[in-house]
């Protein structure tokens, strides 16, 4: 494989390659990434590398992977913004505070 800039690059060549050192190859050219991911809550580990390379006129779909990936225990996972809090208030109203109420900011009402 020729390490100019820009210098075209055959996809074989470009297989199980760093996914950085394969974007350096296809350099001037537009890539589409797509990740491939395990078919449950996972972390990527170690290098991410070019696993099948798709050639288009002009453009490249690449296709990356990494090494390994580590399966991530989903019961000890905190909790995305706003799921617990939407449980906890479920068919409860809640008091509108200052930021929600229909007088302007400054407005103090007198009763």
């Amino acid at each position: 494989m020729d390490d100019a800039p820009g210098s075209a690059a055959e996809p074989t060549e470009l297989t199980l390659i760093p996914e950085v050192e394969a974007r350096r190859a296809l350099a001037g050219r537009m890539l589409r990434l797509s990740l491939l991911m395990p078919p449950y809550l996972a972390a990527g580990v170690g290098a991410l590398r070019i696993l099948r390379v798709i050639e288009r006129p002009g453009a490249a779909d690449l296709i990356a992977g990494y090494e390994r990936y580590e399966r991530l225990d989903t019961a000890n996972r905190p909790e995305t913004p706003g799921t617990a809090r939407s449980r906890e208030t479920a068919g409860r109203a809640e008091t509108p505070g200052p930021a929600a109420s229909n007088e302007p900011l400054g407005v103090v009402r007198s009763e």
